[in-house]
């Protein structure tokens, strides 16, 4: 019989202990954008997920304090690129409050449905906003697949102990 591992004295629910262990959870890294009335809008995530098959749907969470929140609010299209390891600059871009996330040296154009699509990425897709789902301080997106290009060459970004990095073989 194995041995149970030692418990530590165990933490109450918070906002530390949630970001704590999820600093522990490696995640894929993602842009999600939209056009806006003042222009393209656009953030890093983390919570990118595949939700079905049939029909292809896909979620992602985004914080109602976001500056993207109001554009995503009401945008009926999304794009989601899935960034490679050598976009840990374009990731911190789009992560940080009050960027030029659109501005030089963001390279991208205008796509189908008026979505921005990101160069030079893993793969992109253009979906279809079905649902926004309140979750806390937080949506919940549920997009609809519509087209895509899952091409790109290299290896994913992952976002590990709050910094940016590749797989390690």
């Amino acid at each position: 019989m194995t041995a149970s591992p030692e418990l530590r004295t165990p933490q109450l629910a918070s906002a530390d202990l949630l970001r704590s262990v999820f600093r522990r959870h490696a995640a894929g890294v993602a842009v999600i954008t939209a056009g806006g009335e003042g222009g393209p809008v656009g953030f890093t995530a983390t919570s990118l997920t595949s939700v079905s098959v049939e029909p292809p749907l896909l979620s992602f969470g985004i914080g109602v304090g976001a500056s993207s929140w109001p554009a995503i609010s009401e945008a009926g299209h999304v794009g989601v690129h899935i960034l490679g390891e050598h976009q840990q600059e374009l990731a911190a871009t789009f992560a940080r409050s009050g960027a030029d996330r659109f501005g030089a040296p963001t390279a991208w154009r205008e796509g189908p449905e008026g979505v921005p699509v990101l160069d030079d990425v893993l793969a992109w897709l253009v979906c279809r906003v079905v649902a926004r789902v309140p979750a806390g301080d937080h949506r919940i997106v549920l997009a609809e697949v519509l087209l895509g290009d899952p091409t790109g060459a290299g290896r994913p970004l992952v976002y590990h102990q709050g910094r940016f990095g590749g797989l390690r073989d």
